[in-house]
């Protein structure tokens, strides 16, 4: 098994033990990467997610 092998292993191992907010937060940054969206248009998008959100849970 060569050492970049190790590392992947390491990291999927310790993704599995993190909270639901890091692995989401993790498959966001993916998602975004993969497909090239801009920093800014990401962070314009995330603002207009948190205000639905927190709408949401303001309504209880």
């Amino acid at each position: 098994m060569t050492q970049q092998s190790d590392n992947s292993e390491t990291a999927d191992s310790g993704l599995n033990q993190a909270s639901d907010e890091v692995k989401l937060a993790v498959d966001l940054i993916y998602l975004l990467e993969t497909h090239g969206i801009a920093p800014a248009v990401a962070l314009a998008a995330l603002e207009i997610v948190e205000r639905d959100l927190q709408s949401k849970l303001s309504k209880g």
